[in-house]
């Protein structure tokens, strides 16, 4: 039987602990798990700890953690994911699969062709959900560590601060991705539903990107980043 696995937004150690009242909701209410029951919890700090459940209330969950597990390794790959923005479930899809495949840092790239555009209290509302997002996925994936999803940014603002020893911009026209040498931090620009435009794409190079291809068909805004990660994870990464 599969062990249950969860991540929980606060530091953990061996012992007893009462879980955050929203791990404990669904713990108990949506699943119903009940005391005697295996977990295996991670906090985030690359560090694992399986136990069991002690207590099972309504709103709260008591659990004791006996055994300290090394969490699962991280690619040494360390690669920022800039997407661009899209709507609802493509940009939830991307997050999604971008940590199955092992990105450090996501940002969402608000440009010229983007149909979405996110403000305050909204822009905070899609940020909790998208780190939720990346949560359920390295909760599925054996991750133990959470990749940081940052606050939307302009494209010309995220070309300029991001800092990697290698920044692509995908393009079809361009060189492939092997004709580069293996860099120690990626930074992948991937445009929205419309792409690019080409004052983008060259303005990304003006700040250090060089373009770079996938192949000859052009993806979908949610496509490209699984394509691309896989790509650079089998070149240069751990697969």
């Amino acid at each position: 039987m599969r062990l249950s696995r969860f991540f929980i937004d606060a530091p953990l150690s061996l012992g007893q602990h009462d879980l955050p009242e929203a791990s404990a909701h669904y713990i108990g209410r949506v699943l119903r798990m009940a005391p005697g029951d295996a977990v295996q919890l991670f906090d985030g700090s690359g560090q694992e700890f399986r136990g069991q459940l002690l207590e099972v209330g309504k709103k709260n969950v008591r659990v004791s953690l006996d055994q300290a597990l090394a969490g699962q390794p991280e690619s040494p790959l360390h690669i920022h994911l800039g997407q661009g923005l899209s709507r609802g479930e493509r940009m939830d899809w991307a997050i999604q699969k971008a940590t199955e495949l092992g990105v450090d840092e996501i940002t969402p790239i608000v440009s010229e062709r983007c149909e979405v555009r996110l403000k305050d209290e909204r822009a905070d509302k899609r940020l909790a959900h998208w780190r939720q997002v990346a949560i359920s996925a390295c909760e599925q994936c054996g991750r133990s560590s959470v990749p940081v999803i940052h606050p939307p940014m302009t494209l010309v603002e995220w070309s300029n601060v991001v800092d990697a020893t290698l920044k692509l911009v995908l393009h079809p026209v361009a060189e492939p991705m092997v004709s580069h040498a293996r860099p120690e931090h990626l930074a992948f620009l991937i445009g929205p539903e419309g792409g690019l435009s080409d004052a983008e794409v060259e303005q990304a190079k003006t700040a250090g990107f060089h373009a770079a291809r996938l192949g000859p068909r052009v993806l979908r805004t949610e496509t490209a980043p699984v394509v691309a990660l896989a790509v650079a994870q089998q070149l240069w990464g751990d697969f």
